[in-house]
């Protein structure tokens, strides 16, 4: 495309005027997929704006899927607006019927939920049903939540689990072009949520005790608004923050109005204790705990927890679309919260979750692949190569998720994120699986013996 043709029918060259003119040009199939665009300073040069404003114009096409930029092709038209599509999260490759065993997705074992027939009955006779008053949370649900909250939080909120929580969050902390400082590697849907939102992303490198206090210290010089990090049970990683660690990282945020977003995606299946920042900083600490794994996903339930503005804020971004969760959920949730069978069922739900995560991490770590961490329902495994690990895999009938999915850039360290909540209890066939891991991981048939 001519830079001066496409700059005579921008009327308003600021980098709204340009996408919007552009926008409608493709819309239009006057500008048609694979059509090359003119580069960023040619067109700035004819509109006779700086080369950041065409960049932004850049940027907001990207953002709704209809450019995209190559090294060697430049930037070329995709086609008319999408949706913006959650990419790391949606599954990669399609394997037909010839997936065994599936790795990919970090699920609960349905076996190991409580039953829902007598939390939904009792909830049915929920006070105020069917009334269309917006209840934030309701008694029964707060008074089943709050004492074991880890600190006294300000506002409550039940929403539609943990990523709406977190999403909702940082859409209303951030605006487009802020910064929010997160872990890396880190959750793939909690990556697509802040590139959906428009936010620069500061990623925080982290070891088996949490996020490092030099990544952070680096991090906080960027003046993010928002910190989002896991307390425990961290996927894809699985590390679980120590209070000596989190003191450290506390005294870097001290000084700052940082937002500290914690996202407890496992909740009570957690095998490491809550530490919690909220106990430092009330007044700026939100908690997200999901019930999702623990308790049924259909569920649909987390619970937001914390600082009095910030839940303020979520509640009123909610109140443009479902006002509420339903009264009916959460008091089902309650009943079985405070319900000692079903609470005695969770407890063993996380030590059989905790014993497969451990058995396969030993297996694995009898064939050379030392996995690391100590929480949560997936394993975090180092490769040779992702692809073809991937491959080996697929190949004997087994589906894993790629570890480029959680980071921001592709890490020069592959890895793969093996989902291990419904692996076999079978010893032999574990051992089997552990063999066939071992060889996608470091290309040689390895065993226990060897």
């Amino acid at each position: 495309m001519d830079a001066a043709w496409l700059a005579e029918r921008i009327g308003e060259p600021s980098a709204r005027g340009i996408a919007t003119v552009l926008t409608d040009l493709i819309r239009q199939g006057t500008v048609t997929a694979d059509t090359r665009l003119p580069t960023v300073r040619a067109l700035a040069r004819e509109l006779r704006v700086s080369s950041g404003t065409v960049a932004e114009a850049w940027s907001e096409l990207r953002r709704h899927g209809m450019i995209r930029t190559d090294r060697r092709r430049g930037t070329v038209v995709l086609g008319p607006p999408d949706v913006p599509r959650p990419i790391r999260y949606e599954r990669i490759g399609h394997f037909g019927d010839r997936l065994a065993i599936d790795l990919a997705i970090a699920s609960p074992d349905p076996a190991l939920l409580p039953p829902l027939e007598s939390a939904l009955a009792a909830a049915a006779r929920t006070d105020r049903l069917n009334d269309y008053t917006r209840e934030t949370i309701t008694p029964r649900l707060r008074a089943a939540v709050e004492p074991d909250w880890p600190f006294a939080a300000q506002g409550w909120l039940a929403v539609g689990g943990g990523y709406e929580g977190v999403q909702l969050l940082c859409q209303t902390a951030a605006l487009p072009g802020d910064r929010i400082a997160i872990e890396e590697p880190t959750a793939a849907r909690l990556l697509d949520i802040l590139e959906t939102i428009g936010v620069q992303i500061i990623p925080v490198a982290c070891d088996e005790d949490g996020p490092l206090p030099g990544a952070l210290d680096r991090a906080l010089r960027a003046r993010p608004v928002a910190f989002v990090y896991q307390p425990r049970g961290q996927s894809p990683c699985g590390h679980a923050v120590t209070p000596e660690r989190s003191a450290e990282l506390a005294a870097l945020l001290e000084p700052t109005a940082t937002l500290i977003v914690e996202d407890d995606g496992i909740g009570e299946l957690s095998v490491s204790p809550m530490v919690s920042m909220g106990t430092r900083f009330p007044d700026r600490t939100v908690l997200v705990r999901s019930y999702s794994k623990s308790h049924g996903p259909d569920l649909r339930i987390a619970i937001v927890g914390g600082a009095a503005e910030a839940v303020e804020r979520v509640r009123v971004l909610r109140s443009f679309g479902t006002g509420w969760t339903s009264r009916i959920l959460q008091d089902a949730l309650a009943h079985l919260l405070g319900d000692a069978a079903a609470r005695a069922g969770v407890e063993r739900a996380r030590d059989t979750y905790a014993g497969r995560r451990a058995r396969l991490a030993a297996e694995l770590s009898a064939r050379g692949v030392r996995t690391g961490g100590r929480d949560g329902l997936v394993l975090w495994v180092p490769v040779r190569e992702e692809s073809a690990a991937l491959v080996t895999l697929a190949a004997h009938g087994i589906s894993a998720a790629p570890g480029s999915r959680y980071v921001i850039d592709p890490a020069p360290a592959p890895h793969l994120r093996l989902a291990t909540a419904r692996l076999t209890d079978d010893p032999g066939e574990l051992a089997e699986l552990a063999d066939v891991i071992a060889l996608a991981a470091t290309g040689s048939r390895l065993s226990a013996s060897t």
